[in-house]
Order: C-alpha cells, then sequence, then structure tokens
C-alpha cells in the first residue's frame, strides 16, 4: 500500500483561511517595520551627511524585504529566490564592513558561500522554468 492510497483527511477551510489572515497580518507587519528601518537609516544618512557602501547595501537589503514581500501577495516569480538574494546581499556587507579586520580564510569561506548561495539561485530559476 502506497501512501497515495490511504485516505486523506478534508481540508479544513477555516483553519486554511486563518492561516492565511495570519501570514498576511505578518507581512503588513514585517513591511511596516521594514519600511521604518529603512526611514531610520536614511535619516541617519541624512544627519551625518555621508553615505558609504555599508549603507546602500543595507538599503539592498530592506528593498530585497520588501520585494519577498510584493511576491508573497501577487503571487508571480520564486519565493524561494529572494531569502538567497537577501542572505548574498547580507553577507556581501559582512564582508565590506569587517572585511579588514578578517582573517583571509574567511572571507574566502564568505566568498564561497555567496557563490553556493549564487548556484541555489540560477538552479532554482531554471527549475521553474521548466
Amino acid at each position: 500500500m502506497e501512501v497515495n492510497d490511504l485516505p486523506q483527511p478534508p481540508p479544513d477551510p477555516a483553519a486554511a483561511r486563518g492561516f492565511r489572515v495570519a501570514e498576511r497580518l505578518l507581512l503588513i507587519v514585517i513591511a511596516a517595520m521594514t519600511m521604518g528601518a529603512a526611514g531610520i537609516e536614511v535619516w541617519r544618512v541624512i544627519q551625518v551627511q555621508s553615505i558609504n557602501l555599508a549603507d546602500i547595501l543595507l538599503m539592498f537589503l530592506y528593498t530585497e524585504v520588501i520585494g519577498m514581500i510584493a511576491v508573497f501577495y501577487i503571487g508571480r516569480g520564486s519565493t524561494f529566490v529572494y531569502p538567497i538574494f537577501i542572505a548574498i546581499t547580507a553577507l556581501a556587507r559582512l564582508i565590506v564592513l569587517q572585511g579588514k579586520n578578517m582573517a583571509a580564510e574567511n572571507i574566502v569561506f564568505e566568498a564561497g558561500a555567496i557563490l553556493l548561495l549564487a548556484v541555489a539561485a540560477i538552479i532554482i530559476v531554471r527549475a521553474e522554468k521548466t
């Protein structure tokens, strides 16, 4: 007897609706928090009157989080690729911020992690096209 042959319980539409509502509410909270954090960062840059690469990469992180939320709402595109992009940007930001003080092998490990994530993103995107 295979798993597919076993009787399946009917889906509970009320529970599914509840989870969808909870997901949407949490996405709204995450979007609001991300926009607030981006606003605080822009305000800090205005006050300091200096922009560096770490600030720009941080804004990319915020942009990618908002993009991931948009993908969840719109339902187009891969929801798995955006977290990979966020991880790549976070690792790049870490290298930029701590690159001078890091051991060389740690930079190589983080660069390898970025390469591995990039390959994973390519595989996911190509697999979804087939």
